[in-house]
């Protein structure tokens, strides 16, 4: 077999019946996870100068966990008192569930999509009175806009967040069979941490369009691209890689 030794770059899943510690059961795999990028706030008087003011929005569109913890922050930081009134946009039920790390669920209005932001949309559009505010990092997807220019809602994107290359200057050289990446900042950081990278052998998986095409405009060796039509998920895509490289001689 090619491939033994593999680096995620994500932080370690802690459950124990994560798909990548099957995979790495399954076919006696090294994986390693470590995260290539690192989010950081902006300061609430950075913020400031942007002249965005939260509390002319009705509602909240929420994309992540980190939307729903920077929002909060930023309120925080700045000493607004989020009214009873707001609603949230959630663009899944994890989303959903953790904004009750701050607020009292039954108080407050909730809109909940089923996993993608398509989905919110649909919900969205059925409040078109509402103003909405999207709490975002630096490197927003572009279909967030696109979809809500669409429907024609009132909407402010306003960057709560960063995202940032991690320092990996712990790591001297990358020596793993394959790489894997699910955002265009984990190929930036890997140029930025490691600027005389040559892949060679390594092969190179990325998840999604936007981080394939990351990978490519790089100049790098595109691999694996997932979700693939038969495995919609990063491990089940790994999965059909190794196996097909296996039978390589």
């Amino acid at each position: 077999m090619k491939i033994k030794t593999i680096l995620v770059s994500q932080p370690a899943p802690t459950d124990e019946k994560s798909p990548y510690h099957e995979l790495a059961r399954k076919y006696n795999l090294k994986i390693d996870f470590r995260p290539f990028i690192k989010v950081e706030a902006v300061p609430g008087q950075d913020f400031r100068q942007e002249r965005i003011n939260i509390l002319e929005h009705s509602a909240i569109v929420l994309t992540s966990r980190n939307a729903v913890d920077h929002f909060f922050r930023m309120c925080k930081e700045l000493r607004l008192t989020v009214p009873e009134s707001m609603k949230y946009f959630c663009v899944s039920e994890s989303v959903a569930y953790y904004v009750q790390k701050y607020i009292v669920y039954r108080k407050r209005k909730v809109f909940i999509g089923k996993s993608t932001f398509a989905d919110l949309v649909d919900v969205i559009k059925k409040h078109k009175d509402e103003k909405y505010l999207v709490p975002c990092s630096d490197i927003q997807k572009a279909e967030i806009p696109e979809l809500l220019d669409k429907v024609g809602v009132k909407y402010t994107n306003a960057v709560f967040y960063r995202t940032v290359a991690s320092d990996m200057s712990d790591i001297k050289e990358l020596k793993y069979d394959m790489l894997v990446f699910f955002s265009p900042g984990g190929i930036e950081s890997l140029r930025k941490n490691f600027p005389k990278f040559d892949q060679n052998g390594i092969f190179i998986a990325a998840f999604g369009p936007t981080t394939a095409k990351a990978v490519v405009d790089n100049g790098l060796r595109l691999d694996l691209q997932a979700p693939l039509p038969e495995a919609p998920s990063m491990t089940g895509a790994m999965e059909l890689f190794i196996k097909r490289e296996a039978k390589k001689k």
